[in-house]
């Protein structure tokens, strides 16, 4: 595969960022671009391994050596066909997937991994600018109708292989655009929405029709839905954040991390003006509590806005900075990640348990918290406060990155009566059917949050057995 001996040759070289006091002056992609001479180059550092670990570790079974090999001859478009095969939205996971087949590349044995991530958004961006990717309606239509209700990465997925499978498919967004977290979740610093609505814009003049602005359960009724459509794909994500449960909680300047990325996306967007933003951080003292890639987003985002400064803090133990010996390659490496967000100026702590927030009045002025420790014993970790280490951080604005707990049920998950499981995710089969006839789903809305990469998966193995049903019905 590529050159067998290109990774002796070639060393690692990544596209890197744009310069940080630049960046921070705006919301335009962060990640830079690599030219092309460089980037096949890159390609032949995928060695002849034998057994592909980075194909065992991409949820969406992408064929790394092959494209890399193709990239490596100068073959774009033979690169793009092979990405096309496994991968809807190549453009989506090639920004903002945490690739965890570059953790699982033989090279990481090394630190030294190919960089598949670049190189797969690098196919998809050669792929659109030459004009390989053009729309390709189905040349026969079967005659059946599919509801997906959800426009985002599972529910573009699932819509997209059921058209180009020939059935009749009509996406339900709630909200103004489609795209669901892609387009109001995710910053802009990390995933242009242009590069959304290049994506749906293709997909529609290919058949798909999509209505926004139409909540199932309420505007349209989900009886309604399984009355006109011959199948029903649920793909609604796992919307219903998770609460910090804890004294002052309800004071002004406390809000969802979603809500706050939300608002500066629809602002970026025209969608809201600055009078109506109602969350801003512009010099404010912010804390992100939350440590994970939606805490990030929120400090990238709080940066851009001019806070006055950023803190970030985290319940569990700071990640060592080299694999521990209990999880070892080829397993994801649950060390410390830094983003280009922290490197753009924020103060991170662990170890650290809210209490409760302080303020006067109803307005937040500061966060108590209390250091923990952490002990594993009887199979699970037990969390221990540690006396005389209270205090309080400071603060005008917190926001909750603490995830996303199951999807909403209210409306049309109430209504159509779906079977839960212990978590209140919907509950599906092995061919992800829900206890209802002829609805599925897809996605968070079955896994919990997630990332992008399982969600189009999901979405992707939702649209066979979906097919394969209305198929059934000829």
């Amino acid at each position: 595969m590529a050159d067998a001996t290109g990774f002796l040759k070639i060393k690692r070289k990544e596209a890197g960022n744009r310069p940080l006091h630049e960046r921070i002056c705006d919301f335009s992609e962060v990640e830079q671009v690599l030219n092309s001479e460089d980037r096949m180059l890159q390609a032949s550092r995928c060695m002849d391994c034998g057994i592909p670990f980075c194909h065992w570790s991409c949820p969406v079974d992408n064929l790394i050596p092959e494209w890399n090999d193709l990239l490596y001859k100068g073959d774009w478009r033979g690169a793009y066909e092979r990405l096309n095969a496994t991968n809807n939205f190549p453009e989506f996971t090639g920004r903002i997937c945490p690739a965890s087949c570059e953790h699982a590349c033989v090279l990481n044995i090394g630190q030294e991994p190919v960089t598949i991530r670049e190189n797969e958004v690098a196919i998809v961006e050669k792929a659109f600018t030459e004009g390989y990717i053009k729309p390709v309606p189905p040349k026969k239509r079967t005659g059946k109708k599919v509801a997906v209700i959800g426009s985002g990465p599972a529910g573009m997925a699932a819509a997209d292989l059921l058209n180009k499978a020939g059935h009749f498919v009509t996406v339900f967004e709630k909200d103004e655009k489609a795209g669901g977290l892609l387009r109001y979740g995710i910053p802009d610093f990390k995933l242009s929405k242009a590069t959304i609505d290049r994506r749906l814009n293709l997909m529609e003049k290919e058949g798909l029709v999509i209505r926004t602005g139409i909540t199932i359960g309420k505007d349209i009724s989900g009886k309604e839905l399984i009355d006109n459509f011959d199948a029903v794909c649920i793909a609604i994500g796992a919307g219903y954040p998770r609460k910090l449960p804890v004294e002052g909680s309800e004071f002004e300047g406390i809000y969802f991390a979603v809500d706050f990325l939300t608002a500066q996306n629809r602002f970026n967007a025209g969608q809201l003006s600055v009078t109506d933003n109602r969350i801003n951080a512009e010099g404010k003292r912010v804390l992100v509590i939350g440590g994970g890639d939606t805490g990030s987003d929120c400090v990238g985002t709080a940066i851009r806005q001019r806070a006055a400064s950023v803190t970030q803090i985290e319940i569990l133990p700071k990640p060592p900075l080299a694999r521990a010996i209990d999880n070892p390659w080829p397993f994801y490496a649950k060390i410390l990640k830094t983003t280009t967000s922290h490197e753009e100026g924020c103060e991170r702590l662990w170890n650290l348990s809210t209490l409760r927030f302080v303020g006067d009045g109803k307005i937040t002025r500061g966060a108590e918290v209390e250091e923990v420790r952490w002990e594993y014993s009887d199979n699970k970790y037990i969390m221990t406060p540690l006396p005389e280490t209270r205090r309080v951080i400071e603060t005008d604005l917190v926001l909750l990155a603490l995830g996303f707990v199951h999807p909403v049920l209210d409306g049309l998950l109430t209504e159509l009566g779906v079977e839960l499981d212990e978590r209140k995710n919907v509950k599906i089969d092995k061919h992800q059917s829900t206890s209802q006839k002829k609805v599925f789903a897809a996605g968070d809305t079955v896994n919990g949050a997630s990332l992008v990469v399982n969600a189009i998966a999901s979405g992707r193995r939702a649209a066979k057995y979906i097919d394969r049903y209305l198929r059934s019905l000829e």
